[in-house]
């Protein structure tokens, strides 16, 4: 215990104490700077959803929305327009789409590993499936 040593020691100690102290004003800005982008972000999605609902309300005062609503809330038609009124499915029309659903075409195809689909693709297994 020389008091070289001690001086070292205590010079040591305010390293350390300046190092820790700058790390955690650095965290502390960090914090605060991803705070702040967050706030910008929020602010931006706050406008487009403002000019959004802006461009909304205009819509709705047009003439043409205005047409639209009435002929669809009384059901009037245009001269020279007709209305067509389909009949709900029959169970055959049901079936038959429960059949296109479930036909082996829109099934999942069997799921390969990501190295057996590089294999395949590298060496040319689905070329022939391209060329038919």
């Amino acid at each position: 215990m020389t008091l070289n040593n001690v001086v070292a020691a205590v010079a040591l100690l305010i390293a350390l104490s300046w190092i820790w102290g700058s790390l955690s004003v650095m965290q502390r800005n960090y914090d605060l700077q991803k705070d702040l982008e967050l706030k910008k972000r929020q602010l931006q999605l706050a406008e487009v959803e403002t000019k959004s609902i802006e461009f909304e309300n205009r819509y709705y005062q047009t003439r043409e929305y205005q047409e639209l609503a009435v002929r669809n809330s009384l059901g009037l038609v245009l001269p020279g327009e007709k209305v067509l009124i389909l009949p709900d499915n029959t169970q055959a029309a049901k079936d038959a789409d429960a059949k296109l659903d479930s036909s082996p075409s829109n099934s999942v195809v069997e799921k390969q590993s990501n190295y057996r689909q590089w294999m395949d693709f590298l060496f040319g297994k689905n070329s022939q499936n391209i060329g038919d």
